[in-house]
């Protein structure tokens, strides 16, 4: 049962391509294995903070020098400085909302598909018997997706962090996931307005009263939209204060979410995302299910050797990530 305890660990576990230091631990010791037992719910990176006695999190966490107290230990900072971004971008979390799929590569040259169906073809007519089948063309998009590198550098030393708690360099470090989750929904936002290098921008329309935005816009928005369904609308922070204006979103209902939660809710069903990475003059109407795909080559990366080796000075975080359009037509940009 206590296999955990036995397993060696060393940097070569960060070498293979694909794959966490938590994926190679899990099948060196499955979580299934510990199915009714104590260590229930822990994963396999979780029970070997526990075999070496070290809390991460907590008024009683221990030093960052409790991981280099063996040269077993050791090797696990570097996963413990990953999950903590990776927290911190979950925290900071919206492209989950807007993107349709993702899909990571163990590479950089990806190339992703696409459809530009016709209005006929987005309409199921009837067929008789025996007569031609309407077609839906997908194809291989013309150029790879454009990935970028986001990320930040540790400039610190051991000496300088070896006494300070874990649960506090773990706010500094989810601070750098939040970070790079705010660059990828910035890119993300890019492609949907410019596309992908395509010819794909996205389709527009002119609000009715220039620097205003009406009841009369979303609904025209909704309708450029369709057949597709209008799931999402991200606008920037003086598009929020003109929607917030509209006299037909202050109903009783709108205005009790917004005041008890922050959240707005539009009439048209829409999820409303407020974002600075939009820009100003601009917002945009996607159906989630069909716009967007998110590639990203592997994890988040990490420099492990200088992590393991205490040589903290210099040490990158980074994730490589990119964004390609799918049904090019499921976005609606409304300039006001």
């Amino acid at each position: 049962m206590a296999n955990y305890e036995k397993i060696s660990l060393e940097r070569g576990m960060y070498s293979y391509s694909g794959k966490s230091m938590t994926d190679i631990l899990e099948e060196l010791d499955p979580s299934a294995n510990y199915a009714g037992s104590e260590l229930e719910g822990l994963d396999a990176f979780s029970r070997q903070l526990k075999r070496f006695d070290i809390r991460v999190s907590g008024a009683k966490s221990d030093p960052v020098e409790k991981f280099f107290a063996t040269t077993d230990s050791a090797a696990l900072f570097p996963e413990y400085v990953c999950r903590a971004v990776r927290q911190g971008m979950e925290q900071a979390d919206v492209l989950s909302d807007i993107i349709a799929a993702k899909t990571t590569i163990n590479g950089m040259d990806y190339r992703s598909i696409t459809s530009t169906p016709t209005d006929d073809e987005k309409s199921l007519v009837r067929v008789s018997e025996g007569a031609y089948i309407p077609q839906t063309k997908v194809s291989t998009q013309e150029n790879l997706v454009k990935l970028h590198k986001r990320g930040r550098m540790l400039v610190t030393s051991y000496e300088a962090l070896r006494f300070q708690r874990l649960d506090l360099f773990t706010v500094t470090l989810k601070q750098i996931g939040a970070y790079i989750a705010r660059a990828q929904l910035k890119d993300a936002i890019d492609v949907l307005i410019n596309g992908d290098g395509n010819g794909n921008p996205c389709k527009g329309i002119t609000a009715v009263n220039t620097g205003d935005i009406s009841y009369s816009d979303l609904v025209s928005l909704w309708a450029e939209l369709s057949p597709y369904e209008m799931t999402t609308i991200l606008a920037p922070t003086d598009a929020m204060v003109k929607l917030l204006s509209v006299s037909e979103l202050k109903d009783a209902t709108a205005s009790q979410d917004f005041h008890g939660s922050g959240k707005m809710v539009t009439p048209l069903g829409a999820k409303l995302i407020h974002t600075t990475a939009m820009p100003e003059g601009t917002i945009i109407a996607i159906d989630k299910n069909c716009a967007l795909e998110m590639v990203q080559a592997g994890e988040i990366i990490t420099d492990y050797d200088k992590l393991i080796d205490r040589q903290l000075e210099r040490a990158t975080i980074s994730c490589i990530s990119g964004f390609a359009k799918i049904f090019t037509d499921a976005g609606v940009k409304l300039t006001y």
